[in-house]
């Protein structure tokens, strides 16, 4: 019986989604689970490159149809009783994903669970948050390394984690419907954590488990799509949680040239 589904979506990352997935090959969780690759319709053979590696599944979209929607492929396709959805710039190292679910496990009232995650320098990353909102945005804005050290070396309760690493019971992201469609690109996770949040369940941080994210060098490659594609999730987040928001953010953005 499955228990884990490890979900991956890639895009023309076929460097990083084979050094993710032999990273997985390399230190497998203990228990039983599979590896789903969902390749958002790729041109650089990623579907190819991870058919090559055993015990890889992989479900090609028709069209890139962004990080929600090709998550959300990949967990319906899936078996596992847990789900771990992982960005393909991630690296696994030895016992990382044994600790996480061990944490989901023996924490009453989790319904989602995120690991510390460290840049190539092993620098902290700020990967959990309050609930997304103009003061928070803010404060986040104004957060220093020393803080982010400090905060992410500590296990806590949050209002989300960040989509790179994110651990959930099967039952709790259905029961949230998934992830929501409308974000092709960043924020997805966040309303995620809220909609299972809704349902009575908790978030929680550890940093028992350490996992490498090299999300700078994918920013550093496309900075402009990587700029435009959080402002439109941006809109979509205030649109739908925030309505009366949504001027004063569309001012901002014309002050600054961006919209």
């Amino acid at each position: 019986m499955t228990r884990l589904s490890i979900v991956i979506v890639s895009f023309n990352a076929r460097a990083d989604l084979v050094h993710c997935l032999l990273s997985l090959k390399k230190n497998p969780p203990a228990i039983d689970h599979e590896i789903v690759v969902v390749d958002n319709n790729s041109s650089d053979d990623s579907a190819a490159a991870a058919q090559n590696i055993p015990g890889v599944r992989v479900e090609r979209m028709a069209r890139n149809a962004g990080f929600s929607a090709a998550n959300n492929a990949g967990i319906r396709v899936s078996r596992g009783d847990l789900i771990l959805l992982l960005n393909s710039d991630t690296l696994v190292p030895p016992g990382a994903l044994d600790a996480l679910i061990a944490r989901l496990a023996v924490t009453p009232g989790a319904g989602i669970a995120g690991p510390r995650l460290v840049d190539a320098d092993g620098r902290p990353e700020l990967s959990f948050g309050r609930m997304i909102s103009p003061l928070n945005e803010l404060r986040q804005q104004r957060r220093t390394q020393t803080w982010i050290d400090v905060e992410t070396a500590r296990e806590q309760f949050v209002d989300w984690v960040s989509g790179a690493c994110l651990l959930v019971y099967r039952a709790d992201a259905e029961a949230a419907g998934l992830l929501d469609e409308r974000f092709f690109l960043y924020t997805e996770d966040v309303d995620f954590c809220h909609a299972v949040r809704k349902l009575g369940r908790k978030v929680l941080f550890t940093p028992v488990a350490t996992i490498t994210h090299l999300r700078g060098r994918s920013r550093a490659s496309q900075p402009e799509a990587s700029r435009l594609a959080y402002r439109t999730s941006q809109m979509a987040f205030y649109r739908k949680h925030h309505p009366a928001y949504v001027p004063l953010l569309k001012l901002y953005l014309r002050l600054k040239g961006e919209l």
